[in-house]
């Protein structure tokens, strides 16, 4: 009774004609998002049936006329990084367009690292431009932004999330565990024992992930994890470079490098140029990610391939699914890693 006596309320009309509901009212008794009631009052057809005529009914019952002149809005997906200064990047939003392109959406791509205010204003332009859906890339909003999503009915889909996510928030990742154990198992095989390791940010489970990888690898193999083998990184070259200098400086150096970023690989292999090292014949490296630029450095760099640009378009159908009221088959996704031996890796020079 409470019910029906809201919706007539809700219905109520005016001397002027009838009420003035809102999307925002007719989402929110709906149980959808405010872009899924947009999509049915713009004649769109990618709304399930039964959510269709859900809607249909209520904006039928609270007598919900669309103004006239008024434009259709473009079906839009709203992808957010940390950083965009890295290839990484690039091969997410490759694989994003090409399925957004695809369901007839646009793709907005904004970064919000290392700015004040920058998700804030990141929140009130979404806002502004009714985004259907959100990507968030290795990245974390703060828990109040998160919560505007929600109240907002905007679709949430997080890749290689930066901690624990919350338990209505689809994720997708890559086995990174299980890349990091091949990569270390790949230079045990070849027969080196000192192995350094160069860390990504810690705050990012991808990273903790891989680091856990390589110290299981070595102890299934027998070998102690000595931790002045492990050095700080932050995935970019700078911190490949650094991090190979202060394990070429220790008084046993590793004889290969595993670093958790293919451009820490190559900022670890510039390191070694400079000191007039060869690789692989002074030292092994190994990365991580199989961006495109590796098959051309020299050497050519092995490293673990993660499937960027399908994390990439898996992200953007499970937002689009969620957008159109459809769950995803599963809520956490993790795609195959798989080790790609180039010529960056040999067997230990003997002594």
């Amino acid at each position: 009774m409470a019910r029906e006596g809201a919706q007539r309320k809700s219905a109520t009309r005016s001397p002027d004609g009838p009420a003035k509901v809102t999307i925002t009212e007719i989402a929110r008794e709906a149980g959808v998002s405010v872009p899924t009631v947009s999509r049915v009052v713009n004649g769109r057809s990618d709304v399930s049936p039964a959510t269709r005529a859900r809607i249909e009914d209520l904006l039928h019952r609270h007598g919900y006329r669309r103004r006239q002149g008024a434009p259709d809005r473009a079906a839009l997906l709203d992808l957010v990084f940390n950083d965009l200064d890295s290839p990484w990047a690039v091969e997410i939003i490759r694989g994003v367009e090409e399925v957004a392109h695809e369901a007839g959406f646009g793709t907005v791509v904004s970064a919000i690292h290392g700015r004040a205010g920058a998700a804030r204003q990141w929140m009130t332009n979404l806002r502004a431009r009714a985004s259907d859906g959100v990507i968030l890339v290795t990245s974390a909003l703060e828990p109040g932004l998160h919560d505007e999503l929600r109240r907002l009915g905007v679709p949430l889909v997080v890749v290689d999330p930066a901690g624990s996510p919350a338990s209505q928030e689809p994720t997708v990742g890559a086995t990174n565990w299980a890349g990091g154990m091949a990569a270390t198992e790949h230079l045990l095989a070849l027969g080196h024992r000192r192995i350094g390791f160069i860390e990504g940010p810690p705050r990012l489970l991808c990273s903790r992930a891989r680091l856990d990888g390589y110290r299981a690898a070595l102890d299934v193999a027998g070998v102690p994890v000595d931790e002045t083998l492990v050095v700080p990184g932050d995935f970019y070259h700078e911190s490949g470079f650094t991090g190979c200098n202060q394990l070429l400086d220790l008084a046993d150096p590793p004889t290969a490098v595993f670093a958790a970023s293919d451009q820490m690989a190559l900022g670890a292999i510039e390191a070694l140029r400079r000191r007039g090292l060869r690789v692989p014949e002074d030292m092994s490296v190994v990365g991580f990610d199989d961006l495109p630029e590796v098959r051309w450095s020299a050497p050519p760099l092995t490293t673990v391939r993660q499937p960027l640009a399908d994390m990439g378009k898996l992200a953007a159908r499970s937002v689009i699914d969620l957008a159109r009221s459809v769950a995803p088959a599963s809520p956490r996704v993790e795609l195959a890693t798989e080790l790609v031996v180039r010529a960056s890796t040999g067997e230990p020079r003997a002594v």
